[in-house]
């Protein structure tokens, strides 16, 4: 017995030591996920391993890196799927922000075939600032699979993601205090351009018009701004709205008239963000501009 835990004790040394050794080494976030999918599936013996990261804006969790059939070849994932917060065990596991083993995925109504049916599922979250980040999913083919020392040893795992990651976001903040004219370009295109009046602006698109890459723009962006990048574009459209829906130029436009001339791409996003930033819907707005004297 004594050798057995001796045995298991110096297994798991070695797996840690060589994460931690192996993530230090990675610069981006992209280069730390796909680290760890190929590496769990090396070091713990596994056949299956995906990291899905959350997208808060969506609410949906992301394959963003695999190992196993899911991944072919480099860093493609095969048929590339996103789960809704709260579904499935990936989900669920993103919810509560409590690791999760699941010995037999056939007796779980929670369970969402991907690439293939398997019986044993191991779900661990990554947090970065106790916020969620993403998930680590593994699969087994075989029941009862995943062990307490599978638990154990994927949530340092984790762990150690979410150190790295916090680590590189600090070091890209470093030289962002030359970027500032980025931000400021941003802001002329938005007030002078207003460029937020594509409803199909993103991300990629205002990074083509800076001349910059979209990972390096989120970077800026994140360093200048406490609001998502939506939030912020969306700013800009309901001061048009507002602006707009008391002047004489659109007193013929419907309410929503004026929010897609804005900028918004449907009804529903024009007025959950008008009534998320005021509180008010757009026509409980107005009225209340009117009665002001």
């Amino acid at each position: 017995m004594e050798n057995n835990t001796t045995t298991y004790c110096l297994d798991e040394i070695k797996a840690i030591s060589f994460f931690s050794t192996s993530l230090n080494t990675k610069q981006s976030e992209e280069e730390v996920l796909w680290a760890i999918t190929k590496n769990v599936v090396h070091q713990l013996g596994l056949v299956d391993c995906v990291i899905y990261k959350y997208d808060p804006e969506q609410k949906l969790l992301i394959q963003k890196a695999a190992y196993g059939q899911k991944n072919p070849a480099d860093t493609i994932i095969h048929n590339k799927i996103a789960i809704k917060f709260g579904e499935g065990i990936v989900g669920s596991v993103a919810e509560n922000l409590k690791p999760e083993i699941v010995t037999d995925t056939s007796k779980d109504p929670r369970y969402i075939i991907d690439d293939e049916e398997r019986f044993s599922e191991l779900c661990v979250p990554i947090l970065i600032n106790k916020r969620l980040f993403g998930v680590i999913d593994t699969e087994h083919p075989e029941k009862l699979f995943f062990t307490e020392k599978h638990l154990h040893l994927l949530t340092i795992i984790a762990a150690l993601c979410s150190q790295r990651i916090k680590t590189i976001r600090i070091q890209g903040k470093k030289p962002l205090k030359h970027s500032k004219t980025y931000f400021e370009k941003l802001e002329t295109l938005l007030r002078f351009k207003k460029i937020y009046r594509d409803p199909n602006l993103g991300l990629r698109t205002v990074a083509d018009l800076l001349g910059i890459s979209p990972c390096y723009l989120s970077s800026i962006f994140n360093a200048f701004n406490d609001n998502s990048f939506i939030d912020y574009i969306n700013g800009y459209r309901l001061a048009d709205v507002k602006k707009n829906l008391h002047a004489d130029e659109y007193r013929h436009y419907t309410i929503l008239s004026i929010g897609l001339e804005a900028g918004f791409n449907s009804k529903s996003a024009f007025y959950s963000s008008f009534k998320k930033h005021t509180g008010l819907t757009p026509s409980q707005y107005r009225q209340k501009q009117l009665m002001v004297p």
